[in-house]
């Protein structure tokens, strides 16, 4: 399986916090709406029902004080049905008046009822409908809530009645409202509230949307310009290495060609002369062989510069003592290689790397610092990790602004690169006027870590 790249899981880490949030508050947001949908549902509906049970009590008691004046007439009973079947409020809005005992007296939407006894009719859902109007009705009057066909559907339909008994003439008189029309008012009021929820989820989408290109595009942008930064600094890099290989093979050449070679051109002279002639050919041979071990001195000085082979036979603490002295033999600037605590057999890359990154900073400091102090440090601590430290009392430099620029600085990324090549840490303390510490640190697991 193929492994994130760091860039990567960061984007990721960068991505999914936004995410979960978003869909938290997406959460949230669908929540509360529901809530508060719901809420609004139970609020309207018993705002209607109050509404509607103030004015079916406000139309009985109307009827009933129209009718009042007839209580005491003979004839008060016919004039009150007719007075009554007259009155109605919109299309399903009438008046209905039974005896106390089911039979149907005035019905103005359903004349065909007039004279049936409806005392045993039942809804379907088994409520005795006219026995629970009757019911209210004789206990002082009230609300009913009961199924009934609606005059303008001819449809069964929820309806909320108000009854009152009228005593002297042994009659219940009543009215109703249907309450489908507050049903779909309330399903128009869900449609809304899921509207709204939908609405909302939609820009909380948009925002995540927005939110991963932006996070996106800044990670590409960033990668762009990193991109860009790391193939200007190889190249710098690249040419900077092709450029010290060549002028390590200039110097090669010259000293090859200015020392060894003409040490050897003057011993080969040396040797035809003692051939032909035999008086001095003592002498010349021992001026031949004085030339020859001088030419081995100076071919192991040009394989030392190469490589010492110190580091390899005594190890690194050696080399670093040889690397200083060196350096301090060539007068001016005071030289010193210091190995602190108990030395241990070091992995070859890791001699290696440190002796370079030392030389490395023990030219920079020769050709730069202007320092009268050098100090080299090697010290092995008591946990098996290790610390290589450089420091000067030179001018200093602004070591950011050195390595901001890829043409600069390019021994300081090349050390970095040795130690991030053995997982150490790197560190540069310089400021101009202030000297230069440089220290590489490897923690005991770091050394483990590194092939023997």
């Amino acid at each position: 399986m193929r492994q994130l790249s760091l860039r990567s899981k960061l984007l990721l880490l960068a991505l999914l916090p936004l995410l979960l949030s978003l869909a938290l508050i997406a959460l949230a947001v669908r929540q509360q709406e529901s809530e508060l949908a719901s809420r609004e549902h139970a609020l309207v509906r018993a705002s209607y029902m109050d509404a509607r049970r103030t004015e079916l009590k406000h139309y009985v008691d109307l009827a009933v004080s129209t009718i009042r004046p007839l209580l005491a007439r003979p004839d008060g009973p016919q004039q009150a049905l007719q007075l009554l079947s007259s009155l109605d409020y919109g299309p399903d809005g009438y008046f209905f008046v039974y005896d106390l005992e089911g039979r149907v007296l005035m019905h103005s939407r359903q004349p065909e009822l007039v004279g049936q006894n409806l005392w045993a009719l039942r809804d379907p859902q088994g409520r005795p409908t006219i026995q629970q109007l009757i019911h209210q009705a004789r206990a002082g009057g009230g609300y009913v809530d009961y199924l009934w066909r609606k005059p303008s559907s001819s449809q069964l339909a929820p309806k909320l009645g108000y009854v009152v008994a009228v005593p002297e003439w042994h009659w219940m008189l009543g009215t109703g409202l249907y309450l489908d029309g507050i049903e779909a008012t309330m399903a128009e009021l869900e449609r809304g509230a899921r509207q709204n929820i939908t609405t909302t989820l939609l820009w909380v989408a948009a925002v995540a949307v927005f939110g991963i290109a932006l996070i996106s595009a800044g990670a590409l942008a960033l990668n762009l310009s990193e991109h860009r930064s790391a193939e200007a600094k190889l190249r710098a890099l690249a040419r900077e290495v092709v450029q010290s290989q060549e002028d390590e093979r200039a110097r090669l050449a010259r000293e090859l060609h200015d020392g060894v070679s003409q040490a050897l051109v003057a011993t080969k002279l040396l040797i035809e002369s003692a051939q032909q002639e035999p008086a001095t050919a003592g002498r010349l041979q021992d001026l031949a062989l004085k030339r020859l071990n001088s030419t081995l001195a100076e071919v192991r000085h040009l394989s030392h510069a190469l490589r010492p082979a110190l580091l390899d036979t005594l190890g690194l603490p050696a080399a670093l003592q040889h690397l200083a002295g060196e350096f301090d033999a060539a007068g001016g600037t005071r030289y010193s290689a210091v190995i602190d605590g108990d030395e241990a057999a070091l992995p070859e890359a890791v001699n290696t790397a440190l002796f370079r990154i030392a030389q490395e900073a023990l030219n920079n400091a020769a050709r730069h610092a202007h320092a009268s102090v050098v100090a080299v440090t090697l010290r092995f601590e008591r946990g098996g990790g290790l610390t290589l430290t450089v420091q000067d009392d030179g001018q200093g430099f602004d070591a950011e602004a050195a390595q901001a620029v890829a043409e600069r600085g390019l021994g300081l990324r090349s050390m970095r690169e040795r130690a991030d090549a053995l997982g150490a840490r790197l560190t540069l303390a310089s400021a101009p006027g202030a000297g230069c510490r440089l220290a590489v640190t490897l923690s005991a697991a770091d050394l483990a870590r590194i092939p023997a």
